[in-house]
């Protein structure tokens, strides 16, 4: 049995497609980080360290995204979500693995500037560095789609799952998006995935407002 503990809006949503993608049976679990439910000492058994997602795959627990979509991937290959040409696996895993340790932070150091810095001056230097910072990784995204529509291979994958999140915070962020025209083409396609648009309606994404 599988169960999904994410939470709307967040990095977790790559996940969320992720599984809605193996058309598999699983159970949905939100856990609302507006509301500090990741703190929690139930969600504390889940996951220790109080993030999303997690997958509790009959009572053995994956985290991080890269790890979730990797295991889906490889246990469902009828979905796609990892290439069958192991080149190609090997940069979506790469490429998941970029989005997780440069992208996501340098929006976190945009949206939370405290947590890295004390300090009025300090925080509002962060913060604006974090939106350089993210705006240009979307950048070079943008970059990477040059001449291709999907971001490993000529097929959808787990990395396009994840991608997509960053489109939506840039969002957030109010910064330009529509300048970006091979993101945004990707952007559109994955709108035009049923099991995308179910996820990212569920979650009232700012993708489809």
């Amino acid at each position: 049995m599988l169960t999904l503990y994410f939470s709307p809006g967040a990095c977790s949503t790559a996940s969320h497609i992720g599984i809605e993608e193996t058309g598999v049976a699983y159970t949905e679990r939100p856990i609302l980080i507006a509301k500090g439910e990741q703190k929690t000492a139930e969600y504390a058994k889940v996951n220790p360290r109080g993030k999303v997602p997690a997958l509790d795959v009959d009572g053995r627990v994956i985290t991080e995204n890269t790890a979730i979509l990797s295991y889906l991937g490889r246990r469902f290959p009828e979905s796609g979500l990892l290439p069958a040409d192991p080149i190609d696996e090997a940069h979506c895993i790469g490429a998941m693995a970029w989005f997780s340790n440069t992208v996501h932070p340098s929006y976190q150091r945009y949206m939370r500037a405290e947590r890295f810095a004390e300090g009025d001056a300090a925080i509002a230097s962060v913060k604006e560095m974090g939106k350089k910072t993210f705006w240009a990784n979307l950048e070079e995204i943008d970059a990477l789609l040059t001449g291709r529509q999907w971001c490993v291979g000529d097929k959808f994958s787990a990395a396009d799952a994840y991608a997509i999140v960053f489109y939506g915070w840039g969002l957030r962020a109010e910064l330009p998006l529509a300048t970006l025209a091979n993101f945004t083409a990707l952007k559109d396609r994955m709108l035009k995935r049923p099991k995308v648009m179910k996820v990212l309606q569920s979650e009232q994404s700012v993708l489809v407002k």
